[in-house]
């Protein structure tokens, strides 16, 4: 059983690849790997081409566009006990001037975000880990680089894994 599991989620990184290389047309795929947290995520890195440096925590990672998108690959711990479902209740809920939550799903152990913020559009994934640690890929672009960044969030997002 566990063999088949492997190699279903061989498939799916297959897929997710394949789907971030076809819609960037000649982006090459990177795979960030976090050694404090095991969270990775696979994004093309000629796109997000502007590593900021690691924070002295080591908790993640941000890449920078040259047309002003950012990608965020951290984790943090789980201290408040949050579910897929509080997160976005509270995300929901928040009276933060220019940020409003237009689509939310959660499952199990994740949730998924999307929405606007202070004229940007957001996507926001994060995995509830067994280990109370809380794993998240946020994307944040300009509202006029939809067109070219729509098709990107999904793969990325569902390319964030757990260790």
């Amino acid at each position: 059983m566990h063999r088949f599991h492997r190699i279903g989620r061989s498939w799916a990184a297959i897929l997710c690849l394949s789907a971030i290389a076809t819609t960037t047309a000649l982006a090459r795929p990177f795979t960030y790997i976090n050694e404090r947290f095991g969270q990775s995520c696979t994004f093309p890195d000629e796109i997000f081409n502007d590593p900021l440096p690691e924070p002295t925590n080591g908790d993640g990672r941000q890449w920078l566009s040259a047309d002003g998108a950012e990608l965020t690959c951290s984790g943090i711990n789980n201290v408040d006990d949050e579910t897929p479902q509080s997160f976005v209740e509270g995300e929901k809920a928040s009276t933060e001037p220019g940020y409003k939550v237009t689509y939310s799903k959660t499952g199990k152990n994740w949730a998924v975000l999307s929405g606007t913020k202070n004229g940007k559009i957001f996507y926001e994934r994060r995995l509830f880990g067994k280990d109370e640690v809380i794993r998240t890929v946020f994307i944040e672009y300009p509202a006029s680089l939809k067109a070219k960044y729509d098709p990107l969030v999904g793969a990325i997002a569902k390319s964030l894994r757990e260790p």
